[in-house]
Formats: structure tokens, C-alpha cells, sequence
């Protein structure tokens, strides 16, 4: 499992560590694996001895992990230029180091960026973990050539001019090839948008685990932790015990929207799925093992847990329909129209639990907010919606975020998805598959982060690199459960 940590944490966790280090230990450390991570992209495309490297320098500790990475490089026969951002506010030692080995520093103001000529490898040390806002002008102009000279860049800790806290992008920023982070992941570098800007990710271990509380702000479970909470049956299952999920889903404008939640449902691994709602016959004619009721859903028969709102529209019976699911003593999962229709109030006062999945829009209009401010601060926005509503939110995306209502409890990102789940459909099925795992036991923080994570799987399976429809992703699941279980 991956695990990030807030800024406030981390700098903690390395003070204490330091205390029990000599001076400087740590940022030799973090030298180290940041000079080994950029020493192997270079061989990749060459090797190391005679590349040209530049070091993007700024005024903090990131700035003096890559004086001294470079410093390691020139050493092995790569000619390293430092382009200082704040010259007067350079770390002295990582200077002295560079230059001792041989390498060459400038202030960055005083370079013309048409003449720094051929570059093999760009290493971002502008900003750290600390920093705040885009970048300045001059050092996003100078970021601007050095992105247009084509070569990889490498960004330390995190890239330059994003929110190490919350994955927000407030302005000019660095777009890495790869990010070398030290002792943790930070959250930014987890969550959409500046997930996005942060390429491939290495960590290097700088001995901080001991230091760091138990209990992290964000995890990213990986196929291990998904395996060990996928419901795989056991010779004495039933369909009752796999667990039955009921479906309220599609209208008479949207009768597709039943088939794929239901289609999701059941490639999700569901005993049986009741389905309630107007788009019977469709349902039935793709998946003809369904259960089908006319409603109400309370009448339907016996179910673990409900999905409600794919398709249903916004008429009388919809809205009666999002009412009764919700009287239910079972989970329940709400999507799609069901969000525009369900009692902010009842939920609240729900016993059994309540597992919202709304998309960016969705999510503004139960928070009261525009769209841009949601996808701009996905983390805070989960967060809220979760706080506000009692419930457990999976908030869709292009990281999909998971966050209850409990304190103290680590949100969940999931590191699977594609952009290709942008089509129509694609959030039935989640809802589908996701609620088949309720079903089956899981709670809804599991039951979430598991569906997210086949989905995602699933539409890669199912695009293998090109477009792909719901239907396709739909199918594609047991592939997904293949691969975890593998």
C-alpha cells in the first residue's frame, strides 16, 4: 500500500530523524537516491558519462538535495550546470559541492535560455514540500525552455509550483517525467491535478518510517490489498451468501442505464441482483438471470444491499423510488439522479450505511459550489461531502478519491484509472460493481475503493490502449479480478 503524509507530518518526522543524525545525514541520504534515480534514466537513454544535465535550484532543502545529486553526477562524468533561482538564498555546502566536483553555477537571471544548448536531463529543485502558489515568473519562463529543449525532467520531492497537501495547481507548474520523493509520498503527488504533472514515482527510503504516526492522510491500496478483501466464495456459497444486491435504475429515456448497472453487478461477483424499475425488458434481454420486480423497491424481496439512481430520471416515481431505498436497514449506494433527488437529512440520519459516488458536478451541486472549484481541490471536497452528509463518498474522477465521515480514518485514491472510463455509461457499471461488493459484506469504504480499482483495471483490459464503451468495461471485470487475484 502506498501512504502519503500532510507537509506538518513529514517535517516533524524529519526533525525528529535528524536529531539522531549528524548534520547533514539526512540530505546526503536523499542526494544519494535522487543522484541513483536520475544516474538510470540517463543510461536509459545513454549513459551518464558525458550527458549534460541542469539543476533548476531554488532556495530550500530540495535545492540542496540537487546541488549535491548533481554534485554526485559531475563526479561520474556528467556535466552538471546549477541555474540558481534565488542565488542569494542557494544552499552554501550544495554549492560548494557541485563546484568542488567540477560542475558550474549560474544565476538563473542572468542566463539567456537560447543559448543553455543540448540538455540530457532537467532536475527540479525550485520549491519544496513547503511551497505555496505557482511559479514566479521568471522561473516559469525559464521552466518553459527548459520543457521545450525535449528532455526528461525530474522533479525533487515534488514538481515545482504544486500543493504538496491537497494536489492543487494554483498556477504555473512543472510537468516531470518522474518525481524522486524522499521517506513518503505527499498527497499531491497522489491526487488529480498535480498527480498529473508528477510522471513516474520513486521513493527513496531516508529512514523516516519509524518517525511517521501509524495513521497516514491518504493511501493508495495496490493489487495485495485489494486481494485480500475481494469476497472470493467458498465451496459452501449460496447466491444469498455471495450476496444480492437490488437495482433501482434506468427510466423510460435512459433504459440503459439499468443494463449496465446491473451487468456490472453481476460481473462484480453478485449471489443474484433484484432489479426495480422501468427498463425490465431490456434488462432481462441482456441478462436474462436478473430478478425483476415493478416496485416498489421495499416490495422487491430480500437484499444485502441497494443501488439506487442510474437512468432514473426526475419524476414523482424516482423521487418515491430514492425514499423507500433509503428506509432501507441495508447499505445503500447512490449515483447519478438519485444524488439530485435524496434527502440530505435522511441521510444523515441513516443507521446503515450510506455510500455516495458522485462526479465533479455532481459533487459541486450537493456541496453549493462550482464545478472548477471541485476539480481544483478534489481532496477537500471528498472530505467535505463526507462530513457534511455522515456518509462515505467516492468521489469520480481522474484520481477517484474515497473519504467517510469518521475521524482519523486515511482517504483513499485509487491508482488505477484510465482516461478512457470518460464515456457514457462508465458510472453505471461502477455503481453496478461496487454495489454487488456492499453486498457481498464489504463495508463501504472497502466495497469503494475495491470497485474503483476492478474498474479502472477493467477498462484498461477493455480498451488495451483505444476507446472503449461501458459495456466493454462491464465484460472486462473478471479480467480485472484475474489480475489481482493473480
Amino acid at each position: 500500500m502506498r501512504t502519503a503524509y500532510s507537509v506538518e507530518t513529514v517535517r516533524a518526522a524529519e526533525r525528529a530523524l535528524m536529531a539522531r543524525l549528524p548534520d547533514g545525514a539526512l540530505m546526503q541520504r536523499a542526494a544519494a537516491g535522487l543522484a541513483a534515480a536520475c544516474a538510470d534514466l540517463l543510461r536509459r537513454s545513454g549513459r551518464v558519462y558525458g550527458s549534460r544535465v541542469v539543476l533548476l535550484v531554488g532556495s530550500g532543502d530540495n535545492g540542496g538535495d540537487a546541488l549535491y545529486a548533481g554534485a554526485r553526477l559531475a563526479r561520474r562524468g556528467a556535466g552538471v550546470r546549477a541555474l540558481l533561482t534565488a542565488p542569494d538564498r542557494a544552499h552554501e555546502g550544495g554549492v560548494a559541492a557541485l563546484r568542488a566536483a567540477g560542475g558550474r553555477v549560474d544565476d538563473a537571471d542572468r542566463v539567456s535560455t537560447d543559448l543553455i544548448g543540448r540538455v540530457d536531463l532537467v532536475v527540479d529543485g525550485i520549491t519544496g514540500i513547503g511551497g505555496r502558489g505557482g511559479l514566479r515568473e521568471g522561473a516559469a519562463t525559464l521552466v518553459r525552455a527548459l520543457e521545450a529543449t525535449g528532455a526528461p525532467i525530474v522533479a525533487v520531492d515534488l514538481p515545482s509550483g504544486v500543493e504538496a497537501d491537497t494536489g492543487e495547481v494554483l498556477g504555473d507548474a512543472v510537468r516531470a517525467d518522474a518525481t524522486v520523493t524522499f521517506g513518503t509520498y505527499k498527497p499531491g503527488l497522489l491526487i488529480d491535478p498535480a498527480a498529473d504533472r508528477a510522471g513516474a514515482l520513486h521513493l527513496v527510503d531516508i529512514g523516516l518510517d519509524d518517525e511517521l504516526p501509524g495513521v497516514p492522510d491518504l493511501e493508495a491500496l495496490q493489487y495485495a490489498d485489494v486481494a485480500a478483501l475481494l469476497p472470493v466464495p467458498a465451496s459452501e456459497s449460496d447466491k444469498y451468501r455471495r450476496g444480492v444486491v437490488g437495482i433501482v435504475a434506468g427510466s423510460a429515456r435512459y433504459p440503459g442505464a439499468a443494463v449496465l448497472a446491473v451487468g456490472g453487478a453481476l460481473r462484480g461477483g453478485a449471489g443474484a441482483v433484484r432489479y426495480v424499475g422501468p427498463g425490465a425488458d431490456a434488462v432481462i434481454a441482456r441478462h436474462p438471470e436478473t430478478l425483476v420486480h415493478s416496485g416498489p423497491p421495499s416490495k422487491a424481496g430480500r437484499v444485502q444491499a441497494w443501488v439506487v439512481g442510474p437512468g432514473l430520471g426526475d419524476g414523482t416515481a424516482a423521487v418515491s423510488a430514492v425514499a423507500d431505498v433509503l428506509a432501507a436497514d441495508v447499505p445503500v449506494l447512490v449515483d447519478a439522479d438519485g444524488l439530485r433527488l435524496l434527502d440530505a437529512s435522511v441521510v444523515r440520519a441513516r443507521t446503515a450505511p450510506t455510500l455516495l459516488t458522485p462526479h465533479a458536478g455532481e459533487a459541486a451541486a450537493l456541496l453549493g459550489v462550482p464545478r472548477e472549484e471541485v476539480e481544483a481541490g478534489r481532496l477537500a471536497a471528498v472530505r467535505e461531502l463526507a462530513a457534511r452528509y455522515r456518509s462515505t463518498v467516492l468521489l469520480k474522477g481522474s484520481t477517484t478519491l474515497v473519504a467517510t465521515d469518521t475521524e482519523h480514518t486515511p482517504v483513499r485514491v485509487n491508482p488505477t484509472g484510465t482516461s478512457w472510463l470518460a464515456t457514457a455509461g462508465s458510472g453505471d457499471v461502477l455503481s453496478g460493481l461496487t454495489g454487488s461488493l456492499l453486498a457481498a459484506g464489504l463495508g463501504p469504504r472497502d466495497a469503494a475503493s475495491v470497485g474503483a480499482h476492478l474498474h479502472g483495471l477493467a477498462a484498461r483490459h477493455a480498451s488495451d490502449g483505444g476507446p472503449v464503451a461501458a459495456q466493454d468495461v462491464a465484460d472486462a471485470i473478471p479480467a480485472a479480478w484475474r489480475d489481482v487475484r493473480a
